[in-house]
């Protein structure tokens, strides 16, 4: 799926579920108060930028992506920027050989820009860096940079780190297979 680059996000516009992948399994569902931009929704066949990201900037975003997921699918998403597919028998969480992230991916992650914005990107975005060489608009390395995946912020859930999970928002606690509302 490709987006341009700070375009309107519009993916999965129905809101927001945050899942926490540090503490335990918690979802956090709303209709997000922030305007979302996208970033690093490529596709084969459109243009995006390509360049060295800075290695603070990778590992940073590496970290994002390993404390946080937003929206998860059911399905998978392969990159289509690799040359060929992975057999089905290849196990969809390891990266390909020579590769430092897995090509397949469900989900985004969320970045906070400026107040009232933040940056949507896909689960694929770190595999985009880190493998295809991309490199995001500067407004989002900047954004990274600043934001610490493992920061916590006044809000009324604080084991979801994202400073701007609004009042209205609904946690869900999974425990033990069973869904529980909160």
């Amino acid at each position: 799926m490709f987006y341009e680059d700070l375009s309107c996000y519009a993916y999965a516009d129905a809101g927001e579920v945050f899942t926490d992948r540090v503490d335990d399994m918690r979802f956090v569902s709303f209709r997000p108060a922030y305007e979302r931009l996208n970033v690093g929704w490529l596709e084969a066949g459109h243009r995006w930028t390509a360049g060295p990201a800075p290695r603070a900037f990778t590992d940073r975003l590496l970290a994002i992506l390993e404390a946080q997921q937003v929206n998860a699918m059911l399905g998978l998403h392969e990159c289509d920027l690799c040359p060929t597919p992975l057999p089905d028998s290849h196990p969809w969480y390891m990266p390909r050989q020579g590769h430092l992230r897995a090509s397949d991916g469900t989900g985004e992650v969320r970045v906070p820009g400026h107040p009232g914005t933040a940056f949507a990107a896909p689960y694929l975005i770190g595999h985009y860096v880190a493998d295809h060489g991309y490199l995001p608009p500067e407004p989002f390395v900047d954004a990274v940079l600043g934001f610490d995946p493992y920061g916590s912020w006044p809000v009324r859930f604080p084991g979801v780190r994202f400073p701007w999970i609004p009042d209205d928002a609904v946690l869900r606690h999974v425990d033990d297979g069973e869904c529980l509302g909160i």
